[in-house]
């Protein structure tokens, strides 16, 4: 898609004295940062197919409805259709600030900590939005998916090593999804997808996987991503989250999300960027030695 052939359709683009291309993310979004004369953008134009219209409408009230609360993320200002090129889009007020991967190795350990105190509780707001009252039970939803992301895994042709010890705590430990909450997910939370401006927490951005399940599940990316980049950072996410009081099936609930989440990312990596399965099965690997194969809930990381 040519950027010319829609700014006629969207009144947001029309004093545009420029609109660039971002190439960061999996995203299958086309992502555009919109000029209108001055160095810095004034929104962020995100567009998809017109078939992913509805679920690029709710996506767009969501985040209303997260901006609402009065969470640090992009305004939300306009969506709408072009059925004419097939896509739909959403104009999103830009926030300034950089990529937090990028910045956090470059602070101290003290403002990398901070940093995650804001983000965890920026993350509590955002779990206030409950769900739609005819979704179905968070339990069901998740067992159900690991069910079919593990027969998925299995023909994949790619083997964990530990896969049968994994698969034994999963089993064991999945009643532990029993009766949680159905809450708003951003479900995509490391950082990757927030910002810092001015050595602090700025945004959180990027809710194209949000989601609605039990809150928790919203720190597993600190397994995978965050602590990677940061495990000041990741330290300061929990206990801003939970103002220092960190209930006991918390941690339960991390391990379990860490675990189920090994097979579907295997396969996904696969299908998706199969040249980085490598690395993916390194940060599996590096899950697997924080949690002792999961003899401990706590990671080793972790120090208050």
């Amino acid at each position: 898609m040519q950027i010319t052939e829609v700014r006629e359709y969207i009144p947001e683009l029309w004093k545009a004295t420029d609109v660039s291309k971002i190439h960061k993310g999996f995203s299958y979004d086309g992502k555009y940062l919109v000029y209108e004369g001055g160095d810095k953008p004034v929104y962020v134009l995100r567009t998809a197919a017109f078939n992913q219209s509805e679920r690029k409408r709710r996506e767009f009230e969501a985040v209303g409805r997260i901006h609402g609360l009065g969470v640090r993320t992009s305004e939300p200002v306009a969506f709408g259709t072009v059925e004419a090129l097939d896509l739909c889009y959403m104009v999103l007020r830009y926030v300034e600030g950089e990529d937090a991967s990028e910045r956090l190795p470059l602070m101290t350990a003290d403002e990398q900590y901070n940093v995650g105190v804001d983000a965890g509780r920026e993350l509590l707001m955002m779990h206030d939005v409950e769900a739609p009252e005819n979704m179905e039970a968070w339990s069901m939803r998740r067992i159900a998916k690991h069910n079919l992301q593990l027969a998925e895994y299995r023909r994949c042709g790619v083997r964990l090593p530990e896969e049968d010890a994994v698969v034994a705590f999963i089993e064991e430990q999945l009643p532990l999804l029993e009766g949680r909450p159905n809450r708003f997910q951003h479900d995509d939370f490391h950082p990757g997808n927030l910002l810092v401006h001015g050595g602090a927490y700025a945004a959180a951005i990027d809710f194209n996987r949000y989601d609605w399940g039990d809150p928790y599940h919203d720190f597993l990316k600190i397994a995978y991503f965050s602590r990677e980049v940061s495990i000041p950072f990741s330290i300061g996410q929990i206990d801003g989250y939970f103002s220092g009081k960190i209930p006991e099936k918390f941690w339960s609930l991390y391990a379990l999300y860490s675990a189920l989440i090994m097979f579907g990312t295997i396969s996904w990596t696969l299908k998706v960027v199969p040249a980085q399965i490598d690395s993916m099965m390194a940060r599996i690997r590096t899950v697997l030695d924080d949690h002792r194969n999961f003899e401990s809930a706590v990671p080793t990381w972790y120090k208050r």
